[in-house]
């Protein structure tokens, strides 16, 4: 769990992140969506890591920064819960527990390249 996001639940804040690798994933209607990797996700104002990685949709604001692998990215993000597990309600299986995201990405700018 995210603990470091935990405690400023809600709250838009200022981060900072290292651009890994552009992923997939299918959305909710079946089609192929590209996906980003960041990892080492920094609070500027704390200046402590608050989540080791986090995936985000390869939106257009991602887009207009050019990023590329290895970059060191800033952005503004809301922290919000989401429920994390497996759930099988025929077989009555529950498994979930609260995590915490980063949403809503904006003002996304490509400070340096870390290599």
């Amino acid at each position: 769990m995210r603990k470091g996001l935990a405690k400023v639940e809600g709250e838009r804040k200022k981060f900072q992140a290292t651009f890994s690798r552009v992923g997939k994933k299918t959305n909710y209607q079946g089609f192929s969506e590209d996906t980003i990797l960041l990892t080492n996700i920094l609070d500027i104002e704390t200046g402590k890591v608050v989540a080791d990685h986090l995936w985000f949709s390869f939106t257009k604001g991602f887009e207009d920064a050019k990023i590329k692998e290895g970059m060191l990215l800033e952005f503004d993000a809301r922290v919000k819960p989401y429920k994390k597990g497996y759930v099988n309600k025929r077989l009555g299986l529950r498994s979930q527990k609260i995590d915490y995201k980063l949403s809503h990405p904006t003002k996304i700018v490509a400070v340096k390249s870390s290599r």
